[in-house]
C-alpha cells in the first residue's frame, strides 16, 4: 500500500518537485481548457470530517473541470466514523472505491495515519492545527505568478501563529528557497511553535505589531484567530482582535507589497482594504484550483514531469513505553501505533503530529 506517493506535509516534495507542481500550474491557469480530459474515468475521494468551504469545492472543482469524478462527504455526520469506525479503515474501503483522496480531519496525523492504509494517494487538506500543504502550495503559486519568483523575500505572518496550520506549512515550505526572512507577528499567547521557528533557525524575528514591520515587508500574509481551536471562549474573545489591517496601516506598506490570506476572515483585514492592488487573497483562492488541478495530475502521473513513485524512505521508530504527549494526536484518540523520527539526543518528533517527545529508542524500521 505505500508504493505511493502521498502529499501529507509541505516536505515530502522536495525543491525541485514543487518548482515543477507550480510550473505546471501556472500553464493551467493560461489555459485550463487544455486540460479538460486528462483526469476522465478518474474518481477523487473528497472526506470532509471537518467544515471546509474554499478547500472542498476548491478540490471538487479542479477534478471536474479535469474531466473527472467524485464522490465522498462534507461533514463527519454523514461517515460511519459516527458508528465508531477508525478513520484508517474508513480510508482502506474509500481507497478501493477512488484513484486519489482529499482529507481534511479535525484530529492532528489522521491524514498520516490514513496514508499507510490507503491504496491510492492521500492529499492532507488540513489536519487540525498541524498542516495544510495545499494551501501552502496555493499560496507559492500565488506568489510566483505575480511575483515571479520565490526568492529574496522578507515575508510578514500575523495573527494566528499558534493554530494556523497554514502558516505552520507555509513556513516549512518557504524555508526551501533562497534568502527568505521571515517576521512573526502575533501576541505572545498566539505566537509560531518552537518545532516551526527551529525548522528556519535565524532566519527569523519576532514582533507584535504590524506597524513596527510593514513598511519592510515583501509580503503579509493574514491569518484570522481560530475560534475552534480554543478551548476558552474568554480567551478567544479576548484575542480575536489583536490585529487588524486597515488603509492606514497600508499606506505605510511598499507599494507591491502582496496581500494574502487563506480565508475565511472576519474582520483582521478591512474590506476598504479589498480594491487596494495589493490584496490578492481572491486571486489567491482561483490559484489553489489550479495548482490542485496540477497536483491531483502529478500523483495519478498524468503529467509530463511525474514523480518518482517511491520517495526515499522515512524514519519510523518505536519507543518504549512512550506516547505522543500532544492530546490532539490521532495516537492518542484512535487505535493507531505510535511511531517516532529521531531529532537529536533522546529527542524524537512524533510522525503524525511533530510533536517533540523524550524517550528510549528499543527498535526502528525503514517505511517501505
Amino acid at each position: 500500500m505505500n508504493n505511493k506517493r502521498h502529499l501529507i506535509s509541505p516536505m515530502d516534495f522536495s525543491k525541485g518537485e514543487i518548482d515543477d507542481l507550480l510550473e505546471l500550474g501556472e500553464k493551467i491557469a493560461k489555459d485550463p481548457k487544455e486540460y479538460a480530459n486528462v483526469c476522465s474515468g478518474k474518481i477523487l475521494g473528497s472526506l470532509f470530517f471537518e467544515p471546509s468551504t474554499r478547500t472542498r469545492l476548491s478540490f471538487e472543482a479542479a477534478m471536474n473541470r479535469l474531466g473527472g469524478n467524485v464522490i465522498g462527504f462534507s461533514e463527519v455526520a454523514s461517515s460511519s466514523v459516527t458508528k465508531g469506525e477508525s478513520t484508517q479503515d474508513t480510508i482502506r474501503t474509500i481507497s478501493g472505491y477512488t484513484d486519489i483522496i482529499a482529507m481534511r480531519h479535525p484530529i492532528e496525523g489522521a491524514p498520516k495515519a490514513a496514508s499507510f492504509t490507503s491504496y491510492v494517494p492521500v492529499i492532507n487538506a488540513g489536519d487540525g492545527s498541524h498542516l495544510h500543504p495545499t494551501q501552502t502550495l496555493t499560496d507559492l503559486l500565488t506568489i510566483k505568478a505575480l511575483k515571479g519568483h520565490i526568492s529574496n523575500f522578507k515575508i510578514g505572518l500575523c495573527g494566528d501563529l499558534k493554530f494556523g496550520r497554514t502558516v505552520h506549512s507555509l513556513v516549512k515550505a518557504l524555508s526551501l528557497y533562497e534568502n527568505i526572512q521571515f517576521v512573526f507577528i502575533s501576541p505572545t499567547e498566539l505566537q509560531m511553535p518552537q518545532y516551526i521557528k527551529s525548522h528556519v533557525k535565524n532566519k527569523y524575528c519576532e514582533v507584535r505589531n504590524i506597524e513596527d514591520c510593514i513598511e519592510d515587508l515583501d509580503i503579509l500574509y493574514m491569518t484570522r484567530v481560530q475560534k475552534e481551536r480554543f478551548c476558552s471562549e474568554q480567551e478567544y474573545l479576548r484575542l480575536k482582535d489583536s490585529y487588524i489591517l486597515d488603509r492606514y496601516k497600508l499606506s505605510k506598506a511598499k507599494k507591491d507589497m502582496l496581500i494574502l490570506h487563506p480565508l475565511p476572515r472576519l474582520n483582521e483585514i478591512n474590506v476598504d482594504v479589498d480594491e487596494d492592488s495589493r490584496a490578492v487573497y481572491f486571486q489567491q483562492t482561483k490559484y489553489g484550483m489550479y495548482i490542485r488541478m496540477a497536483l491531483i495530475m502529478k500523483l495519478l502521473g498524468l503529467s509530463e514531469k511525474s514523480l518518482n513513485p517511491i520517495k526515499i524512505p522515512e524514519e519510523r521508530i518505536r519507543l518504549y513505553d512512550c506516547k505522543c504527549g500532544n492530546s490532539k494526536c490521532i495516537t492518542n484518540t484512535e487505535n493507531v501505533e505510535p511511531l517516532f523520527y529521531h531529532i537529536d539526543k533522546d529527542t524524537y518528533g512524533c510522525l503524525y503530529c511533530d510533536n517533540k517527545v523524550k524517550g528510549r529508542e528499543i527498535h526502528h524500521d525503514i517505511a517501505n
